[in-house]
């Protein structure tokens, strides 16, 4: 006979499998509609006419394993999601920058002239965390981070390069936005096993934890 504890375990689970179904379904759509609505742009924009706002990068520095905040002053967009989209896109370009400590290999001229290829993120999308019917709503958001298939080839290989890059995701996002308290992974639309082969993305990880990254 089944316990009880068993059946509410079970019951989680499986809201928890629709739920996350449910994100990546509405996250493909979401993806695919952008690419479909978007002309060639350059791979980071922002509304120039709103005022510039200081916001804080974490960037990774690869000698010592260490996240260093750096300060920035841009325009900022009011919609959150938005908000979140920049401040990720603009901490990945740091990556690819010539005397990045956290490199990652530019894009090459075939990548510059595919139109998809170009962007490191693909969609980043905020929702309410997920909860057994019955409970009461959680406090804050979880973000839905979906990195491009470009970005993930790209990608050195190895889990110190590969954590502190979600750290570096992890901090920045807490800074900047901190009703985020919760960050998922995706690539290319899906959930995949690790990033670049090592750094797990299959589970649901804390924002505020940049430390360890873990839940």
């Amino acid at each position: 006979m089944i316990s009880r504890a068993r059946r509410i375990l079970f019951v989680v689970m499986l809201v928890a499998t629709v739920t996350m179904a449910t994100i990546l379904i509405r996250l493909r759509e979401r993806a695919q509609d952008r690419l479909h609505a978007l002309q060639v742009e350059a791979p980071l924009s922002w509304p120039v006419s709103a005022p510039p706002e200081s916001i804080a990068l974490l960037i990774p520095n690869d000698t010592d394993g260490s996240l260093v905040e750096t300060r920035r002053s841009l325009p900022m967009p009011q919609d959150e999601s938005e908000r979140a989209r920049v401040l990720i896109e603009t901490l990945l370009h740091q990556f690819r920058e010539p005397h990045s400590t956290h490199p990652i290999a530019p894009l090459g001229a075939a990548d510059q002239e595919n139109d998809q290829a170009t962007q490191d993120l693909d969609e980043i999308f905020l929702m309410p965390i997920p909860q057994p019917k019955g409970l009461p709503p959680a406090k804050g958001e979880m973000a839905v981070v979906d990195f491009s298939a470009a970005f993930a080839a790209a990608h050195p290989s190895g889990i110190e390069p590969e954590t502190l890059t979600l750290l570096a995701i992890l901090g920045t996002l807490h800074d900047n936005l901190p009703n985020i308290t919760q960050v998922h992974f995706l690539v290319d639309g899906h959930q995949k096993d690790t990033l670049a082969g090592h750094a797990d993305l299959t589970r649901v990880y804390l924002a505020e934890d940049t430390a360890t990254g873990s839940q």
